[in-house]
């Protein structure tokens, strides 16, 4: 299915040198947050307290916050579950004897919130240990997905596409982290599993990309050089690419506008990663792919000369 057929070939690798500049500088700036800054890690990870609550009207989360603050639970995190007669609050590990009694002293606390009753709903303790063992198998998962598609790729293709690809899903997720260390947004395990997403999303469409690059490189005898050949894949998908970008953008935006406060750091590290994929697709990995200087010779294998008959 395709919208449109551009008749011209879009000369994408003329711009890459400026396009891999910008990337080179976007990658730093989120390097340096992360080192400067480092993730919000939710309590999933550091361990804490976690207690639901529905109130009996409509309550600003700020006023409990700021209720929470005056006992002394200043680092308390209080936000609109669902709707907003439901809170959700987060308390940081306080110690083995504090954080077991942290949700008693939550409900007494709510107590003195004037002309409000509240009713909890639940209460999670995860401790330093479990957060520590979630955080280091997050990890683990993260590196599994990367060597599966480096292999992947390396069979698929040749060395320097597997390369030239992870270096774009690296790209991507980086500034999916650096964007949630600049904002000091909650990094949780349902972004852990948005950031895993994005890297598979990603690869898909570099696969789509590199499959036209060695099927030009097989069908045309011309003498293509490598820069046009990749001028011809990008814009022989591009009409695909933004199908299926599109479509899978406007649902994923619409879960961030409307899908509450849970969702929302999961859809914007999906809608981030959406866009840069599009991005590092054309402009990180296709141009590494032409520093790299593959050829044709590097995807088709010359034919075997016969040997001449001996007379």
């Amino acid at each position: 299915m395709e919208w449109f057929r551009p008749r011209q070939d879009i000369p994408f690798m003329r711009h890459a040198l400026w396009f891999n500049a910008v990337s080179v500088v976007t990658f730093m700036a989120a390097v340096l947050f992360l080192v400067l800054r480092g993730l919000n890690l939710s309590i999933e990870f550091t361990g804490g307290t976690l207690v639901e609550v529905r109130a009996s009207q409509t309550v600003s989360p700020e006023v409990v916050r700021t209720t929470l603050a005056q006992a002394g639970l200043r680092e308390a995190q209080v936000q609109n579950f669902g709707s907003a007669r439901d809170l959700l609050i987060r308390l940081p590990h306080l110690g083995d004897g504090e954080s077991a009694q942290a949700s008693e002293r939550v409900q007494a606390l709510l107590a003195q919130v004037p002309e409000v009753d509240f009713e909890v709903r639940r209460v999670e303790f995860v401790g330093p240990q479990v957060g520590k063992e979630l955080a280091t198998n997050g990890l683990m998962a993260l590196a599994f997905v990367i060597l599966g598609i480096v292999a992947y790729l390396a069979m698929r293709f040749e060395w320097r596409f597997a390369v030239s690809a992870i270096v774009a899903n690296l790209h991507d997720v980086v500034i999916i982290l650096g964007v949630f260390a600049a904002f000091q947004l909650e990094f949780s395990l349902s972004v852990l599993a948005a950031v895993l997403a994005v890297l598979g999303y990603s690869v898909n469409e570099t696969v789509v990309i590199f499959d036209r690059v060695r099927e030009v490189f097989r069908k045309r005898r011309a003498k293509m050089d490598t820069p046009a050949v990749l001028d011809h894949a990008i814009t022989a998908t591009m009409s695909r690419t933004i199908i299926t970008h599109a479509s899978t953008l406007a649902m994923v935006v619409t879960i961030l506008l409307f899908g509450g406060e849970t969702l929302r750091n999961f859809a914007l590290a999906l809608t981030i990663g959406i866009v840069f994929g599009i991005y590092s697709s054309i402009f990180v990995s296709s141009a590494l792919v032409m520093w790299f200087g593959v050829r044709r010779e590097d995807l088709v294998k010359p034919p075997k000369q016969k040997e001449e008959a001996v007379v």
